[in-house]
């Protein structure tokens, strides 16, 4: 679960920290990572291993060392797959939500360095908007500036914001994977007999 990798990446920088409250934006990028990490090794393992064993033996029988052979053919073969795979690794770790609250925490602004304080994700700013409630309204009235009395209502946007922000999350990842597949399907190789 997402909860145990933000846990590991939270008690892996712990350790080497003397303030315990600290929060940084590497930590989010370890436990997301660690979120990725088996998603990419399986989908390159298979990857690999869908490449022909007649394109190696070719490139054995002509005289190809074995490194210029996993370059040139074995690589060149499953680039798509392995390109595909990690966009949706990618795609699947932008949403989440736990290990980002235990690593990186929230804050209302953009911070860009990586290793000092915490950091503004969509993922918490998603969670940090709809905890901030909806609608704000006072009881009493008063007077726009067309004389008319209406009340006045400061209508809190939180969930609309956060609604706005999970919107924008999904359309990233509806990208990332349409981009997954047209590299699968415009870099995969064409093998025929």
């Amino acid at each position: 679960p997402s909860i145990v990798a933000g846990l590991f990446g939270l008690a892996l920088f712990i350790a080497f920290m003397p303030d315990q409250s600290v929060r940084m934006g590497i930590m989010g990028a370890v436990a997301l990572s660690l979120l990725m990490i088996p998603t990419v090794v399986r989908n390159s393992e298979e990857m690999l291993r869908l490449v022909p064993m007649d394109l190696r033996e070719a490139a054995y029988a002509l005289g190809v060392p074995k490194w210029l052979t996993i370059v040139k053919v074995v690589l060149r073969t499953a680039i798509a797959g392995l390109t595909t795979g990690i966009t949706l690794a990618i795609a699947r770790v932008i949403g989440e939500t736990a290990p980002l609250l235990l690593t990186v925490g929230m804050v209302t602004s953009v911070n860009w360095d990586m290793f000092d304080g915490r950091m503004a994700t969509l993922p918490t700013f998603i969670n940090q908007q709809y905890r901030n409630g909806n609608a704000n309204c006072m009881n009493e009235t008063v007077t726009n500036p067309i004389n008319q009395e209406v009340y006045a209502c400061s209508i809190s946007t939180n969930i609309d914001r956060a609604w706005a922000a999970a919107f924008t999350l999904i359309v990233i990842v509806m990208v990332l994977n349409i981009a997954a597949r047209l590299v699968s399907h415009y870099f995969s190789p064409k093998l025929s007999r």
